[in-house]
């Protein structure tokens, strides 16, 4: 299950805008409710796949979150939903690194255009190996570490978010039918920044001062013909 995990989300599913001070560091709105985009499962980063690649002309930002997987089908749950209903629907966790295209997503917001180019390059979902569910026993009592060339850029805990899990995937469920083995993605706290060719970066999640799971990968420009260019 350690990385088989990766092939069984039909749909990877990432929270917007879960985090007070991670809103207010970009200068967005604050959500009333969940908001979530979709990522491809082409832009999975292996552990030890190789490196992460930085699109020519792009500038982008890294932001860490805890991510889990269901263990059942949802559809339609009610407000009543609850916290313990919610664990018992998940299988198991990672440790997930969101890359976001920052100058192609913001482009495309003033546009009013879709920004799923923004999120969805290869290699910009960094994963960790499956983290079995007994390892993290409340998944609002992690701490969220990201470090580029040694120096700490996001240092958070979980219990900082805005929506709670339940309420995420009671939201999500009444709008699409959430699918055994989806991947979801918690949101990201402060901190987010710049990634760049020559970049080495280590993110790691530990619960109680123990560290669990990491992820450790260098950055390159990204070969092809790809550059950004104004939409």
């Amino acid at each position: 299950m350690s990385l088989k995990y990766m092939d069984k989300a039909r749909k990877i599913l990432c929270i917007g805008r879960n985090y007070a001070a991670h809103i207010a560091e970009l200068n967005n709105a604050r959500p009333e409710q969940p908001f979530f985009f979709l990522k491809p499962s082409s832009s999975i980063l292996r552990p030890n796949e190789g490196n992460f690649l930085v699109p020519r002309g792009v500038v982008v930002h890294h932001e860490v979150e805890l991510a889990f997987t269901l263990n059942k089908d949802l559809k339609d749950l009610p407000a009543t939903f609850s916290h313990q209903d919610a664990l018992e629907c998940i299988e198991g966790y990672a440790l997930s690194i969101d890359m976001t295209a920052r100058n192609v997503q913001d482009e495309a917001k003033k546009k009013g255009l879709p920004w799923s180019i923004g999120k969805g390059f290869d290699t910009f979902l960094p994963l960790s190996k499956f983290i079995p569910k007994e390892k993290i026993p409340d998944p609002y009592n992690v701490e969220l570490v990201l470090k580029v060339n040694g120096e700490v850029k996001q240092q958070d805990l979980t219990g900082l978010m805005i929506f709670p899990i339940h309420r995420i995937l009671s939201h999500m469920s009444a709008i699409m039918t959430l699918q055994k083995g989806d991947l979801i993605l918690t949101g990201t706290p402060k901190g987010v920044g710049q990634i760049k060719a020559g970049d080495k970066v280590k993110a790691y999640l530990s619960v109680d001062g123990q560290k669990i799971e990491e992820i450790k990968f260098d950055a390159e420009e990204k070969p092809g013909p790809y550059e950004y260019k104004q939409i």
